[in-house]
Formats: C-alpha cells, structure tokens, sequence
C-alpha cells in the first residue's frame, strides 16, 4: 500500500492537510526524486516506506485507497487487486501497544469500506493481504494472522514482508504462524529469496507452507536445486523486474533472463508485478513492454505469464481475460 502511492497523489495529501513533511518536500519534484532514486540496498528501499506510513492513518486511508483503485482501473487497466500492506505501521503510534493491537481492526475495516465505495465508480474485485514483518515482535505477528483470519473473504492471505536478513532468525516464530493460517482458510505467500543477503540456509524451510513467493529470484539464480519443489508445489514466483535494479540486487533487468529461462524450463509459474509503482513511476503495463523490449522474455512467454497471474489470483474465479 505504501509503495503503491504515486508522489503526486502524496504530495496533494500533505498540501492537503499542512502536513510538516512539507518543510523537506516542499514541491512534488523534491518528492519525486526521493522516492524515485536507486538505493543501495534492500534495507535502504524499505526505509522509504516508513515515509508513507506516517501519513498513511487512519482518517488518511480513505483519501489513498480511492484513488489507488481509480489509477489501477484507469491507467493499469486492472480488473483485480490484492492490496498488501501491515496494518500495525498505519495505526497510531501515540497509543499504547494493546491499543495499537486493537486499532489494526479499525485499519483493515477502512480500507475494505474505501475500496467497496471506490470500486462503485472504478470496477474492481479488490481483497486485502496483511503482512507480517521481520521487525515486529512474534505476538504482534500472531494478531496480524489471526485478524487476517477474522476477515476473510475481505482478506485472503497473509504475506511476511520487511528486511529479509532477519529472517533466519524467524523461521521457527512464522512458520506455526502459516500453518495456522491455511488451517483458518487463508491463503499464504512471503517475500523471500529476493537478495543474496536474504538467502542463508534455513530460508528455505519457509516455502512447503507458500501458496506463492514474493520474488523469488534468488532460487533460480543461486538455489536451483529448490526449482523442483516448487514446481511440484505448483508455486508461483512474482517477480517485480524494476526493484531490483532500483535496491542494487541486479544491474539490470537483462539479467532476469536468466531467472525466466530457469523457471520456465523447471515448470515453475512466474507473474510479473509492479512491487512499488508509486516509488518507480513505473505501471504495470510498463514492466511488461519493459521486458519485451529488452529481450528478456517472449510474447509467448509474456502470455504464460499473463495466464499465470490469475490462475495464481487467491480471489478471482473467473476466466482468464485474453491479451
């Protein structure tokens, strides 16, 4: 949700409301530009959602999500959303920690109602994906999942997210958390194997409970051994070409061809994604000419693509639309 948010449709929330992030940002440009300059690492990226958050409270979301749905059926043509975000850093941090817990409810619940009464205009099946996170304490992780669990079909999976050097020393605190999670109904996928630091033995205890992996790119480039079990899983990789590049884990996108050729030789699914449109300024639509244009995949390979992002869609039922 936060990566999402273009920085002109940010930086009219703050003129909005005289935010005091305006003092550092006083024009759109200044704002553009942070957001849109490469990082050198993946820690470094993330940083930069602290900034949304911020803003991103409660009496906010309402403002964010209609109009993040108006751009994803108007300039992404989209018919199918799955919103990520960790509702804990949009709560106010003022409150005491059970309050916090508490208020988490109120942030879900107002994005559902924002996306039911923005989709009346702009049409879009829109479901919600909580994330868990490497930084947040194992109980604080616990009532993410649970309150994912409480609103389905609102919510349809939970996701780990956050700065994936600390995820060794998390395994043994999430894995019960997924397990518990597909016992509720919820579907499940993580950010994992997206940068060489985040690839340590023991990762890959993770992926028998994934439905999907966030990234991936890692597992075709430095563990290939673990290609056959995800074909076997039947999990799909989303790979977001751009942010590689923009967190220095690649130098160019050229280098995913590596990465398609693998896991499409192994039977392994790949979806192609924005990851953070509003940080690149660059759509979805984008990221597929992008690949085209430099030789990265095929037209074929574009459509296997196309045809696996629904059928690995947790909410749509319906046809794949043709290309």
């Amino acid at each position: 949700m936060g990566g999402a948010v273009l920085p002109n449709i940010l930086h009219a929330y703050l003129r909005r409301v005289e935010h005091p992030l305006l003092k550092r940002y006083p024009r759109v440009e200044s704002l553009e530009r942070y957001f849109t300059r490469p990082r050198r690492s993946l820690d470094e990226y993330v940083n930069m959602h602290a900034l949304v958050e911020r803003v991103q409270r409660l009496d906010a979301i309402p403002y964010f999500v209609q109009r993040l749905v108006r751009g994803a059926v108007l300039f992404d043509n989209l018919a199918y959303m799955e919103l990520r975000h960790c509702p804990w850093f949009r709560t106010d941090r003022s409150l005491s920690e059970p309050e916090r817990l508490r208020q988490m409810d109120d942030v879900v619940d107002a994005i559902a109602t924002a996306a039911t009464d923005a989709a009346a205009h702009y049409p879009l099946m829109f479901r919600q994906i909580l994330c868990m996170h490497s930084k947040l304490a194992p109980a604080i992780n616990r009532r993410i999942m649970e309150l994912a669990a409480a609103r389905l079909p609102d919510v349809v999976a939970i996701d780990l997210a956050g700065p994936d050097r600390l995820y060794a020393g998390a395994v043994q605190d999430i894995v019960p958390l997924f397990r518990a999670a597909r016992a509720r109904g919820l579907r499940t996928t993580a950010h994992l194997f997206e940068t060489p630091q985040g690839s340590s033995t023991g990762i890959e205890k993770l992926l028998p409970h994934l439905d999907r992996i966030g990234h991936g790119i890692q597992i075709p480039l430095r563990r290939r051994s673990l290609l056959r079990g995800l074909a076997r899983r039947n999990q799909c990789l989303e790979i977001c070409p751009t942010s590689y590049v923009r967190t220095g884990t690649l130098t160019s996108s050229a280098e995913l061809r590596t990465v398609f050729r693998r896991c499409f030789d192994a039977g392994v699914p790949v979806t192609i994604c924005t990851d953070n449109a509003g940080l690149h300024s660059v759509r979805l639509p984008h990221e597929y000419e992008s690949l085209l244009v430099n030789d990265v995949i095929s037209f074929a390979e574009m459509a296997a693509c196309h045809r696996a992002s629904f059928a690995h869609a947790f909410a749509w039922a319906g046809p794949v639309p043709e290309l």
